[in-house]
């Protein structure tokens, strides 16, 4: 991965290239946030690394949730928005996913508050997480049809 110069010394990046060297896709600062890509088969490992790591200690979840990024691909971007308490510093972690057959594994276990927000994006966006508890609809009704957060969902609602 290429970074750019501001970047390319940043204490996360390091780290995370130490832990993994090809877990990060993409890295960019926003208003002194630091947002990474990683690829999807290691984010589970990835963000139980930025939990568990001494120096880092990322060990609240502050957000998951989910964009639909129709009509490219991989369609679905899964962002957790992480916060290391002692240090105030905040990171977040995005990875992709592709549109056909949505999955990505789950982080309850890290986090058990990511029960409910996995279960929204599945209910909103479809995207299953595995190894999820409990995964069912949690705002739509069991009976509904599709996912009405989703790009190509009908305005009009389902028929």
């Amino acid at each position: 991965m290429a970074l750019s110069p501001e970047l390319a010394d940043h204490p996360v990046l390091r780290r995370l290239e130490a832990f993994h060297p090809e877990a990060v896709v993409e890295a960019s600062d926003f208003r002194g946030q630091l947002a990474v890509v990683v690829r999807s088969d290691l984010v589970r490992a990835v963000l139980e690394f930025l939990k568990d790591d001494s120096a880092l200690r990322f060990n609240f979840l502050a957000d998951l949730t989910a964009v639909d990024r129709y009509p490219v691909e991989p369609r679905f971007e899964i962002v957790y928005q992480l916060r290391a308490m002692q240090s105030g510093q905040r990171l977040r972690v995005k990875a992709r996913v592709a549109g056909d057959d949505p999955r990505i594994d789950s982080v309850v276990s890290l986090w058990p508050v990511a029960d409910m927000l996995e279960r929204e994006v599945f209910d909103l966006f479809g995207v299953r997480f595995d190894g999820h508890p409990n995964l069912r609809r949690l705002l739509m009704p069991d009976y509904w049809e599709g996912f009405p957060l989703r790009k190509d969902y009908p305005v009009e609602g389902p028929r």
